[in-house]
């Protein structure tokens, strides 16, 4: 896979919803019908924030049906994790100013 872009990962993870959805899919597979039941948010609102979280590589989709089925990309996560990591030991991350 390649290297993921921290900035459109953190755009994407600075919306509330679009935080709360990548939580929901931690527990596994989720099908569109069943994010849209834990939001207040239309069906087009939903499609928008899955649009960047896909976009920026932390969730994948699969159609199934007229459905979209949604789950986490593990690998992105982890790469996102070590990132975070690196920050909080004082690492500067990618383009620190250390």
């Amino acid at each position: 896979m390649e290297k993921l872009d921290m900035a459109l990962v953190c755009r994407a993870l600075g919306d509330t919803n679009r935080l709360k959805i990548v939580k929901m899919l931690s527990g596994g597979e989720k099908c569109a019908c069943r994010l849209l039941e834990a939001f207040e948010i239309t069906q087009p609102t939903l499609s928008h924030h899955m649009k960047t979280l896909c976009g920026c590589g932390l969730v994948e989709a699969r159609k199934e049906g007229r459905w979209a089925h949604y789950s986490l990309n593990a690998e992105a996560l982890s790469q996102f994790k070590e990132f975070a990591a690196s920050l909080s030991a004082g690492k500067g991350g990618e383009g620190g100013c250390r």
